[in-house]
């Protein structure tokens, strides 16, 4: 790694640090949630620079989406005014473009940085995406396997921890529907010529 490259990655590497503590430290919940924009981010670039950036890739994707939806979540369950968190956006502004700011640099700086070529060429000409799929379904499988049931039970335990009991609500009840008969379900009305809707 080049003199470059390391002052990247350690830059990125305190970044990271600095957004982690603070995400834990703030204590609007806004600012927490913008700090762990930036962590999230942080954790791309320094997968980009390691020559991993399938996991940059998903890092973006799927943990930086994951915190829209859990603004949405927040969102639904504390049941926010929407006007009052208008009135509020324009005071989380500079912190919000500090962390743009942060977040181009390091843009930049990966860009600036980072070569897929020499990757791929480390690699021995496959791709890290291949080399990963063949560690993961191979040599880690068990616990890759154990990993997604347990993120699947916490998906659960999410949905039925905020799944909420609401009178009169129609609902579809399966057991009954089955267990119905023809004659429960089925009504024949006879109608001569001319009558009916």
């Amino acid at each position: 790694m080049s003199s470059v490259a390391d002052f990247v990655f350690y830059l990125f590497a305190a970044i990271l640090l600095v957004a982690a503590t603070r995400v834990i430290t703030a204590r609007n919940p806004v600012h927490s949630a913008l700090f762990l924009v930036l962590t999230f981010f942080s954790a791309a670039g320094l997968f980009v620079l390691l020559g991993a950036e399938f996991l940059a890739a998903v890092v973006v994707m799927v943990y930086m989406g994951a915190v829209a939806v859990l603004f949405l979540f927040v969102v639904m369950m504390l049941d926010v005014d929407f006007a009052e968190l208008r009135r509020g956006a324009l005071a989380h502004l500079p912190l919000g473009l500090a962390i743009g700011a942060v977040i181009l640099v390091e843009l930049v700086a990966i860009l600036l940085t980072f070569h897929p070529a020499a990757v791929v060429a480390g690699l021995g000409g496959v791709s890290n995406t291949q080399v990963l799929g063949r560690v993961l379904y191979t040599r880690y499988l068990y616990p890759f396997e154990i990993a997604s049931l347990l993120l699947l039970m916490a998906m659960v335990g999410a949905i039925v921890l905020t799944l909420r009991q609401r009178r009169m609500i129609k609902k579809q009840c399966i057991s009954s529907q089955v267990a119905r008969t023809r004659e429960e379900a089925v009504t024949l009305i006879k109608k001569s010529p001319g009558e009916g809707a």
